[in-house]
């Protein structure tokens, strides 16, 4: 049987510095997965690049062990020595690879505990082997699997309620205390943590978001992506009294968003309410701005408390998540092992069909040679049945009765246990049960292969 494994490298086993020697661009994916597939003793495969890891899933060709080749492939492509990199690889095989594969498609191995970007990610990365026609039934069993495990493990446990990152919380903290529909959103920034706060804004049905930045061109790119509007950084002061919630990360070394500035921006909304997070380290706002009515001002040491309990509240949850993964990859070994025996349950289906096919052609061909009565056409029909029952037999049987007493016990046993057959032990011991001595090695009477035309002619005359 083929058996599934993994070969990777992430940020469990790495700092970003050599995780990202091993990057695979987008347009990348798809050569390197026929390439590895062509050359190397890997039936099915794929390929995952992200930030914190990148793995191949892949499911070895029979009889093979393609680890140490996979290893060698993945560090020669990225222009490495296998020897250099080999401490910071590593892989799995087997049930240990079906659990990676299921921990990772439910974010139990990711950085953030409970994410919902990695599905996503595992997602695209088969869409690209099964185009590359990289991806089989055994890998598209295992994905579409842990898809499933994936989506139980959202549902059925909080692993993944609660922001986990401070852009996050943010954007969720300011929902609390506005509906935040019809509202006038201001991001000050557009670095990475202004980014992931505006795009998250945008995922939750946010409309109106505005983008200022000192360097117009990134704040245009950014409002390009989230289908908001860039604005000046000179009209701040303009943005921020137009505005109902600002969320402010900025580079800057002294705040920006001052007393001052806020005394002349509160007189200008008539002092309505407005929200202002900021994530920015150094901090971007004044402490002091809060002072002023309708002024709700919460700063990174806020965010990262929130961030910290869901975080906790994650990891109790994560306990029961592993509970799901392990009931599920023990349900999937059992598949892959029953994989192990369908040739042998499709060569017994066949060998039983040719014989109880050669048989039935065999009387069909009789029957037509002459008219027969309905009492010849039953005796030859039964006669046909216990034909196809001796021929089935015959081998098992044989084999049975010349094993050595030891391994007869066991054949014994495993007979009853496929055929679910419950021996009459003292009755088979009398001779009575199979219908010959069971101390004689005489089978007793067989019925002959193929039943003569005049048998079945004068089918009284032969019993």
């Amino acid at each position: 049987m083929s058996e599934l494994f993994v070969v990777g490298i992430s940020w469990r086993t790495a700092p970003v510095a050599v995780r990202e020697k091993f990057a695979f661009r987008d347009e990348e994916l798809a050569t390197t997965l026929q390439a590895m597939t062509a050359t190397l003793p890997v039936a099915e495969a794929l390929l995952i690049s992200t930030c914190n890891r990148v793995e191949i899933y892949g499911v070895a060709k029979p009889g093979q062990d393609p680890a140490g080749s996979v290893r060698r492939f993945i560090a020669e492509q990225r222009g490495l020595a296998p020897a250099e990199v080999s401490d910071v690889l590593y892989d799995h095989v087997g049930p240990a690879a079906i659990r990676h594969v299921f921990r990772v498609a439910s974010a139990l191995d990711s950085l953030v505990l409970g994410e919902a970007q990695i599905l996503g990610q595992l997602k695209a990365a088969y869409g690209v082997a099964g185009g590359a026609g990289t991806s089989g039934p055994v890998l598209g069993r295992c994905l579409e699997r842990a898809f499933g495990v994936a989506k139980r493990v959202r549902t059925e446990t909080a692993i993944a309620r609660g922001a986990a990152n401070v852009s996050t919380v943010a954007v969720d903290l300011a929902a609390r205390v506005f509906n935040l529909a019809g509202k006038g959103v201001l991001v000050v920034g557009a670095g990475k943590m202004s980014t992931l706060a505006a795009r998250h804004l945008r995922s939750q049905g946010t409309t109106h978001i505005v983008v200022t930045n000192r360097s117009p061109q990134k704040a245009e790119r950014l409002a390009e992506e989230i289908d908001g509007i860039a604005k000046p950084w000179e009209d701040l002061d303009k943005l921020l009294a137009e505005a109902d919630v600002v969320i402010s990360s900025t580079g800057a070394r002294e705040p920006i968003l001052t007393r001052a500035l806020f005394k002349k921006v509160s007189k200008a909304r008539r002092f309505r309410p407005m929200v202002v997070v900021d994530i920015a380290v150094p901090r971007d706002a004044e402490p002091a701005i809060s002072d002023f009515e309708g002024v709700y001002l919460f700063d990174i040491d806020n965010l990262e408390k929130v961030v910290a309990a869901n975080l906790a509240d994650r990891a109790k949850a994560a306990e029961q998540a592993g509970k799901i993964v392990e009931h599920e990859a023990s349900q999937f070994e059992h598949w892959m092992r029953s994989q192990g025996v369908v040739p042998t349950i499709k060569a017994l289906r066949e060998k039983f069909a040719q014989v109880a096919d050669a048989e039935v052609q065999k009387t069909l061909e009789t029957l037509a040679r002459k008219d027969h009565s309905l009492a010849q056409q039953r005796e030859a029909i039964q006669r046909l049945v216990q034909l196809v029952v001796n021929k089935l037999l015959h081998t098992p049987t044989t084999a049975l009765r010349d094993a050595p007493p030891d391994e007869a016990a066991l054949r014994a046993e495993v007979l009853c246990d496929l055929f679910g057959l419950e021996p009459e032990v003292e009755r088979a011991s009398e001779g009575s049960r199979a219908g010959f001595d069971a101390n004689s090695s005489d089978p007793g009477p067989t019925v002959p292969e193929s039943v003569p035309e005049s048998e079945i002619a004068s089918p009284r005359e032969t019993t």
